[in-house]
């Protein structure tokens, strides 16, 4: 009789953009002693799957890594498994970016261990139907998906004990399923547990085999984990107790385990992700009806299995700044494969070409693309990442397609796939999305010299997590728990910080409000602003490659008219953003046109905002007098000067989130806020005139 098989396949990753010594206390905290404890238990065969991106950091950083690496797939006892080189969620990048981001990591492979990957990792376990024909056109003969996935198409839970085929207009793949109730028990319950859940199994189904896909960061970077897994012994035990039962219990590798066993039949499974990530993607107020409901049926389980949250698409409706970004890359993505079609030749042309797909890819990294516990849209530095990686990759390409230095261009389209069309305009110095259905403000704004992303903030938003955060005490921290199951805070007072935003966080917003409001209504977030001028839909007119007029009509007889313009330069530009009001009615008011800029770092001395001669931290928080401020960025190397004539002032206030991560609550500073303002006494009939605008060049 055949051994019952179990097998484990381990997942590495570190996001791009992320800090290096976030990495090494990683790679000296989990990577290392995990495989080193694995080298002494020869009997242990696993997958591990690392990222290419991390594998490239280890191969610079350790590579004395690869040697053990190289000697334990060399016996048989690691399979390296392959996936998307810089780790993307496969189903939001095109398909010619799919088959190259695997072929890039299999090449890897092969070069550095000697053997192409047979299967690949997906990230985050998202799947869709149409994945078979990606991942078998490169080469990928299994992949492994959560057994609930499999469980709400309608599989019983004691039939996954083996891998099913799952096909694609005629493409195939083997889908492993990887089986939630281990990923809850290793390690965080004794031993014993599973193997009585193994040995259980193996009576039901004799020489079938059980797998569990899960984070390598769970033995030994998430909380307590460290201590619990090498300190106190958990993987030790563990692996003595899988020894113990060699007579009918085998340690497989996940491509032995698919070769050695007939499939177990077909599986066509809907869109999905592991519960957490679904649960995750809703909206809001969904996802707090979502988690009554599942207390409410906690004690059925043969309901469990059809509670299901959204998909990971759900991201992009979610978090417009998750959408905007994944536009961006889809935008560049197709800049670079026309460039394909070039008749230009020449080592200079082609290599500049590479290198704008290679910064592409490594834009394509899932992680600022969503959030949960895990998961980067509130991390500004794993953000920036990908967006500096696209400008460059964007000013390569175009520079590629333009000859003329001084070359600028403007085109109306719908650029964040929303049902409504922004204008883009674009030269050898700034790149910008301006969104005339959004208070005619800018979304998105490069300085191409630099390579750097100038707004890259977010709105404060309620999270379903918030109201947990209200009721919790900063306090010591737990054990070895799951990251899913714990609360901690990392400062006290949190809570204070929960305020929540009306409006996008774009540049050039008009805010007209009472003329009783101050500096601390700002601060927040209590401006009783008019809406239909501050987020209101702009008609537009008069554009042309470096400007555009727009024009809107309140319903209270309001009439505004924007002028937004762009004077491109040597190394620099300059950007305008003229208004007028006309009002239906005498008003004594307050005219605000605000700013955002998020240069990342808000205690570092090389960031700072000038005002009055005075330099003062991002995080600062103030009202000083009119009309110019500058903010300088010297490690990225940008500096902005905001002028506004005639304006009284300047409101400086941070945008700080509060998020929730594997460290548990936290603030994050997301850029600055910062408002010219104007008194303004408006007679009916009469115009009001006021403007600000930007110099954006190198700070150093």
């Amino acid at each position: 009789m055949p051994k019952f098989q179990f097998v484990l396949l381990i997942h590495g990753h570190q996001p791009v953009g992320n800090f290096d010594n976030v990495i090494e206390q990683a790679y000296a905290h989990s990577y290392l002693p995990f495989v080193r404890l694995l080298e002494k238990h020869p009997k242990i065969g696993i997958g591990l799957h690392f990222s290419g991106c991390l594998l490239e950091w280890i191969e610079k950083a350790h590579p004395e890594y690869f040697e053990l690496l190289r000697s334990l797939t060399a016996r048989g006892q690691v399979e390296m498994v392959g996936g998307g080189f810089y780790e993307p969620i496969l189903i939001s990048i095109p398909p010619e970016d799919r088959r190259e981001q695997i072929d890039r990591l299999g090449d890897y492979i092969e070069k550095h261990f000697g053997q192409r990957p047979r299967g690949g990792w997906l990230t985050e376990r998202v799947w869709e139907p149409q994945l078979p024909s990606t991942l078998a056109a490169a080469g990928i003969h299994y992949t492994l998906v959560d057994d609930n996935q499999f469980l709400s198409a309608g599989f019983e839970p004691s039939q996954l004990r083996g891998a099913f085929v799952a096909e694609d207009m005629g493409a195939c793949v083997h889908l492993i399923p990887g089986l939630k109730l281990l990923r809850y028990l290793i390690p965080y319950r004794d031993p014993s547990e599973t193997i009585g859940f193994l040995r259980t199994a193996a009576a039901e189904y004799p020489g079938g085999f059980i797998a569990t896909g899960d984070d390598c960061e769970k033995f030994g970077v998430w909380p307590g984990t460290y201590e619990h897994c090498y300190r106190d012994g958990w993987i030790e035990r563990f692996y003595a107790a899988l020894e113990r039962e060699h007579e009918w219990l085998e340690m497989a590798t996940p491509g032995d385990a698919v070769v050695s066993h007939v499939p177990l039949g077909r599986a066509d499974l809907p869109s999905a992700s592991y519960d957490e990530m679904m649960e995750w993607a809703l909206p809001t107020p969904a996802r707090l009806r979502f988690e009554s409901i599942e207390k409410e049926f906690s004690s059925r389980p043969d309901m469990q299995p059809f509670l299901r949250g959204g998909i990971w698409r759900s991201f992009m409706a979610k978090y417009p700044e998750a959408n905007l970004l994944q536009k961006k890359m889809l935008h560049v993505s197709a800049k670079i494969r026309r460039l394909a079609l070039s008749r230009r030749r020449g080592n200079a042309f082609h290599a500049a070409r590479e290198s704008a797909e290679s910064l592409l890819l490594r834009a394509q990294c899932n992680d600022p693309y969503w959030h949960g516990v895990f998961g980067g849209v509130y991390s500004p530095h794993l953000r920036t990442a990908p967006w500096r990686a696209l400008a460059e990759a964007e000013a390569i390409a175009d520079g590629l397609t333009h000859r003329d230095a001084l070359w600028a261009e403007s085109k109306s389209c719908d650029y964040d796939a929303d049902g409504r069309e922004e204008i883009c305009f674009t030269s050898g110095t700034y790149s910008a999305v301006l969104c005339p259905a959004d208070g005619a403000t800018i979304c998105a704004l490069d300085f191409r010299p630099s390579n750097v992303t100038l707004i890259n903030s977010i709105a404060r938003r309620v999270e379903a997590y918030h109201s947990r955060l209200k009721n919790l005490a900063s306090g010591g921290p737990q054990g070895a728990v799951s990251i899913h199951e714990q609360m901690r805070a990392k400062e006290p007072g949190l809570e204070k910080l929960l305020r929540y935003d009306r409006w996008a966080r774009h540049c050039f917003r008009t805010l007209v409000f009472p003329a009783n409001q101050t500096f601390g209504d700002y601060e927040q977030l209590r401006l009783d602003a008019q809406p239909g001028i501050a987020a209101g839909t702009y008609a537009a007119s008069e554009l042309s490659e470096t400007g555009v007029t727009l024009c809107h009509k309140a319903a209270n007889g309001w009439h505004t008219r924007k002028k937004i313009s762009f004077s491109p330069r040597d190394g620099l530009f300059e950007l305008s953003g003229d208004l007028e009001l006309l009002g239906a009615a005498p008003a004594t008011a307050q005219v605000g046109i605000e700013m955002v800029l998020n240069f990342l770092a808000p205690n570092e001395t090389d960031r700072y905002i000038e005002a009055g001669g005075e330099r003062h931290p991002l995080r600062w928080s103030a009202s000083v007098p009119g009309s110019e401020l500058r903010v300088v960025d010297l490690y990225q190397n940008a500096a902005v000067t905001l002028s506004a004539p005639g304006a009284r002032e300047f409101w400086v206030s941070p945008i700080e989130t509060v998020s929730d991560s594997e460290d548990g609550f936290e603030r994050v500073y997301q850029g600055s806020q910062i408002l010219a303002v104007w008194p303004a006494e408006i007679k009916a009939g009469d115009t009001w005139r006021g403007g600000l605008s930007l110099k954006v060049e190198r700070a150093r």
